[in-house]
């Protein structure tokens, strides 16, 4: 992981700590477990695609805009990120 990609992480988790603190007297506890596993996925997701964006070369975006093609061969590539 790049450092920015992990300073990005830093950023994101010290705000959601910063508005999960002032959000516990008002949120469920079952609802606060459920927010911080869908908090999880959309930061490991960002930073997935800041990653992609920043190591993509440059050529390989105009590629995959061009056509069908280009979705089949990134639809290949999906695969399920293990979360805790």
């Amino acid at each position: 992981m790049s450092r920015d990609g992990e300073r990005v992480i830093e950023l994101v988790s010290e705000l959601t700590t910063r508005i999960g603190n002032v959000l516990t007297d008002m949120v469920p506890p079952s609802a606060q477990v459920h927010l911080l596993n869908a908090q999880r996925e959309l930061i490991t997701a960002l930073v997935l695609i800041y990653e992609h964006r920043v190591t993509a070369p440059s050529g390989s975006r105009s590629r995959r805009a061009g056509g069908a093609r280009g979705g089949a061969r990134s639809a290949r590539r999906v695969r399920k990120i293990p979360i805790d």
